[in-house]
């Protein structure tokens, strides 16, 4: 099948409209036609080749929602008119010590992506940058009927990035949590860690977004340019997520751990991270990494979504302003996620 589609096709030049093939729908595989494709600062790194290098031309985007079409004929989970999304990889080795624990996003011998990698069929995978996708039935998620698939779209990346930790560490009813940056990310993580019960916080630049970060469910917001934020909230937090990719003083936000938290990073700054070792022994705190989430846990989170009438703020926008957006996601000029309405391809 030929499908309509945007391509990155040099580092340097903006992406274009293009076609490209989908595979006839396997046994296991489902088909959809993808109807709204968030915008990832992700793809914006991986089309300017920021992460390595690239095979051109390429369809990136991993924040899909739209309706399926068509099913393989021994598929039992979904049915052509459900609801479903694809998130940020296709398929693993399903045999590792863990993918057999359901722990698939770690997969040891390497997930395959749902953009810039290479299938099972051997051919380059395609992102949601396009008007369908194939994709076996068990890296499909049940989007719930209550989230338009507009706002659903970012949940399969931004939402499962923020939840995945927060669900880890615990966050609830008597954890004071905060959130470094409320951007795509951020915002995410404050919804969701409101709907979990903690007492949320937002650690921003500048108070500018203090009446959004309140909207959305943060109870205190404050400015990092104040040096007395960092006084004034010594000690303070059980759980803090860095959502951010700018290289912080992680020290200056260690010391706002109590005994026993952590910071967990899901961000990606450019450069390594610089952490005295005193920042972590005093308080016996802990620096943290998490990546995404498995196929179940990113189930889990769309289904706690769909219950608490959780979804991404987006601004929808049409296939031929796509490289407008990347320049606006750069500069953060975006509240707080852009979607590709891909009708408009």
């Amino acid at each position: 099948m030929q499908v309509k589609a945007i391509a990155a096709v040099a580092p340097d030049r903006p992406l274009e409209p293009t076609t490209i093939e989908r595979r006839d729908v396997g046994e296991h595989e489902v088909r959809i036609a993808i109807k709204f494709a968030g915008i990832c600062h992700s793809d914006i790194h991986t089309v300017r080749a920021e992460w390595g290098e690239i095979n051109y031309p390429m369809v990136v985007g991993h924040e899909i929602a739209g309706v399926v079409e068509e099913v393989g004929d021994k598929v039992t989970k979904f049915e052509v008119g459900d609801h479903a999304g694809v998130g940020c990889f296709v398929d693993s080795c399903r045999e590792c010590e863990n993918c057999q624990a359901g722990l698939d996003n770690y997969c040891l011998r390497g997930n395959i992506g749902t953009y810039n990698a290479v299938g099972r069929d051997g051919k380059p995978t395609a992102g949601g940058y396009s008007e369908q996708i194939v994709v076996d039935e068990n890296y499909v998620l049940h989007v719930p009927d209550n989230i338009g698939l507009d706002e659903a779209a970012p949940l399969l990346c931004a939402g499962i990035t923020t939840y995945s930790p927060l669900a880890h560490w615990n966050a609830g009813p008597g954890k004071k949590v905060a959130v470094i940056g409320l951007g795509g990310l951020g915002h995410m993580a404050v919804k969701i860690a409101h709907a979990m019960g903690a007492e949320v916080s937002v650690l921003s630049q500048s108070l500018k977004k203090k009446e959004d970060g309140e909207r959305l469910g943060a109870d205190h917001y404050y400015a990092t340019s104040d040096e007395a934020t960092f006084e004034d909230l010594r000690g303070h937090f059980d759980l803090i997520i860095n959502t951010v990719s700018a290289n912080l003083d992680l020290a200056q936000y260690l010391s706002l751990l109590a005994t026993d938290g952590a910071l967990v990073q899901v961000g990606a700054p450019e450069k390594p991270f610089e952490v005295p070792p005193f920042a972590l022994i005093a308080g016996r705190k802990t620096l943290a990494g998490s990546m995404i989430g498995s196929i179940a846990e990113t189930q889990e989170m769309l289904d706690f979504c769909g219950e608490h009438g959780i979804g991404a703020e987006v601004e929808v926008i049409s296939a031929d302003q796509v490289n407008e957006a990347y320049e606006r996601v750069v500069g953060s000029d975006v509240r707080y996620r852009f979607v590709i309405d891909t009708a408009t391809l």
